[in-house]
């Protein structure tokens, strides 16, 4: 479970059969403290990159921007796979399961011209394997 702010908009594809796929890349921090000694510990962001398909990731397309706040839930997938110069690497990615959008609807369109609702819940999607590729 992961609550985090949207660092780009998304990245969306469709593959084969109008599948779609959506990655996005999210932040999370983790607030900085003081110590009894008085030591200042500094705030930690991490950055996430989640994978979601089908329903969920038409949703992603429609409603998550750059700088909007969301709750995740999925699962933590890793994967090998080799780059162009024949290096071998190492991914770790959310794939979602879940997804709510936090931040509000903005109030700049007028009343004549209604933004789209925003889905409470939207459809638990399973993530695929496509084969261990991304089109990222």
């Amino acid at each position: 479970m992961l609550i985090g702010n949207v660092g780009a908009d998304p990245q969306v594809k469709y593959l084969d059969q109008g599948v779609c796929v959506a990655q996005v890349r999210l932040a999370t921090t983790e607030r900085g403290y003081t110590l009894q000694n008085g030591t200042q510990v500094p705030d930690r962001t991490e950055w996430h990159t989640c994978i979601f398909w089908r329903k969920l990731g038409e949703t992603v397309e429609k409603y998550v921007h750059k700088g909007d706040k969301i709750y995740v839930e999925g699962k933590i997938q890793s994967r090998d796979w080799t780059d162009r110069q024949g290096i071998s690497r190492k991914t770790i990615e959310i794939m979602a399961d879940n997804l709510e959008l936090l931040s509000p609807k903005p109030a700049t369109q007028s009343p004549a011209q209604p933004q789209p609702s925003q889905p409470e819940t939207p459809a638990a999607v399973t993530p695929s394997e496509n084969n261990g590729e991304y089109p990222f």
